[in-house]
This record gives structure tokens, C-alpha cells and sequence, in this order.
């Protein structure tokens, strides 16, 4: 999430991934792909700078999660020939 302002200096976080496009005119619009649009106090410049900042960071955090072990991944056996359904049962039940 990134942290903008609005006009009335009230701050408010939003996810980037869902910012479709940021427009100066004069203000800053950010609009989101559900149409939803706010005008923040930032300039495009620094809304964009935000983004890369968060994108970055989210990278880094990943690239130094530690690796899954324990739970290789294998290929579903074929169905037999008495499954009618065409779906491999399951190895273990539901809990």
C-alpha cells in the first residue's frame, strides 16, 4: 500500500496494483479500476515514485522468504479405470 493526501490534508493508503491511471490537471487524480477517482495532494512524479518504491520493496521481501521444504510437488496419477468421474481421489480425507 501507499500513503497519499487528499486535499483536506487527511492521509489514506491504497493498493497500487489497483490504480489504473494518475493524471495531473492541475491536481493529482488517482483512479482506480473499479472507477473509483481521488484527488491527492502528491504530483504524478511523486505518486510514481511511491509505486516503484513499494514494487521494489515487495521484491525484496520475497526474493528473502525462505524457501518451502518438506511438501514436494508431484503429478496427479491418472484416474482408473473404476473412477467414473475422472478425478483422482483424494490421498487423505478432509479435516
Amino acid at each position: 500500500m501507499i500513503v497519499v493526501t487528499r486535499l483536506n490534508g487527511t492521509r489514506f493508503a491504497v493498493n497500487p496494483d489497483l490504480i489504473e491511471r494518475i493524471h495531473e490537471s492541475p491536481d493529482t487524480h488517482l483512479v482506480t479500476l473499479d472507477g473509483a477517482a481521488y484527488v491527492v495532494l502528491e504530483s504524478l512524479a511523486e505518486v510514481v515514485e511511491m509505486i516503484a518504491e513499494y514494487r521494489a520493496y515487495v521484491l525484496s521481501k520475497a526474493r528473502n522468504f525462505p524457501a518451502v521444504t518438506g511438501y514436494p510437488l508431484s503429478l496427479v496419477p491418472p484416474a482408473g479405470p473404476d473412477d467414473e468421474s475422472g478425478a483422482p481421489a483424494p490421498e487423505s480425507p478432509r479435516k
